[in-house]
Formats: C-alpha cells, structure tokens, sequence
C-alpha cells in the first residue's frame, strides 16, 4: 500500500513538473524549483523509481544540505543594449563653449594703384570692416598749380572721409566733381582697384 501511494504522488509530482516545463522557459524554473501548493514532498523511495522515471532531487549546497536552486530573476543582470546610452555613472563629454558675443569683423586697409594725368598722379586707399568700406583718403593729388591743388581738394572733399560718397554708395560709382574731371576719373580708378583688390 505505501508503494502504492508514493508511486502516485510521484507521477503525479512528474506529470506537473512535464505541464510546467511546457508551459514556457521562466514558468519552468520556478516550477523546477518550488512544489505545488497543497501537495506533500514526497521522500524519495530507497529503491528504483515507479514506471522507471528518475526522481527530481535538489541540488546540494556546499554545506550538504539540500537548496534550491535560485530563479533567474533573482540572478540575471540587466543587459546592455549596444544602442543604449551611457549608465549614469558614466562621464559624458560636455559640448564645447560657444562664445556668446558675435566675433568683431576685421579691419583692414587696401590701396589703389597710382593713376596719372595731364595734371598729375592720384592715389586712393580705403578702409574696410569686414566686406563695408567706413573710409577712403587720398595719398596723392595733383598740386602742381594752385588751380590743379584747388580741384584736387574738391574732389578729395567730396569723396573722401567716413562720410564722403565713397561710404555713401559702397563703390566707385561716383557723380564727376564739376571742373575736375580728369582728376575725379583718376580718383574711380584708383579706387575701383582697390576695391577689386579687397575682393
């Protein structure tokens, strides 16, 4: 009779441990691991095991007493993902500075190319921030006569100067100084020159 009883519960014990392990791979371990509630451990019989199956036994301890076995919950680590991002222990490199004044345009000189005519030789250099002309003067002039010195200063008057037309438009495209044509045309070509020349 009591042969009898323990080859039951242990097919018994066999058949939930087989439904378990169908069930799905975390159901099973903890299924391996814990019995069934309401049923009785039963010890494991001193001879051979009914309908030749093996018996489940608990894994040893280092100490020789029987435990179970721990469940992967208990033990798994949590992945890494190659695609995740940095663990907050980890040291992110910071985005460098930026600066929040906007960078000063450079300031520079350009000189025009020496222009002759019948009353003399004209020069001009201008003076450019960035890509804007803020002043343009005169390095030469003809001033062989009072009358030639005279058309020269109006001519560098009006073009002349962080005020002048050469600030004004931007270009060489000025009006003729009346009387000084031949002076203000070699003023435009100096000028455009070294314009071309900044460019």
């Amino acid at each position: 009779m009591r042969r009898a009883l323990l080859a039951i519960t242990g097919l018994a014990a066999s058949t939930t441990a087989m439904v378990v392990l169908k069930s799905g791979p975390g159901a099973s371990q903890v299924a391996q691991e814990l019995p069934a509630e309401g049923q009785p451990v039963a010890p494991a019989p001193a001879g051979p095991t009914p309908a030749g199956r093996d018996a489940v036994a608990p894994e040893a301890s280092a100490s020789g007493a029987a435990s179970p076995r721990p469940s992967r919950s208990a033990t798994r680590t949590p992945a890494t993902r190659p695609d995740a991002g940095p663990t907050s222990g980890a040291r992110v490199p910071s985005a460098p500075r930026t600066s929040s004044t906007a960078a000063r345009p450079t300031t520079r000189t350009v000189t025009g190319p020496v222009v002759e005519n019948e009353y003399g030789n004209v020069q001009v250099q201008i003076t450019l921030s960035g890509s804007r002309i803020v002043d343009a003067v005169t390095l030469e002039l003809p001033e062989e006569t009072a009358q030639s010195d005279q058309r020269s200063q109006q001519v560098n008057d009006r073009y002349s100067g962080t005020s002048g037309l050469v600030v004004q438009q931007q270009g060489a495209d000025l009006d003729t100084v009346s009387g000084a044509t031949a002076t203000s045309d070699s003023y435009r070509q100096s000028l455009q020159a070294a314009i071309d020349r900044a460019t």
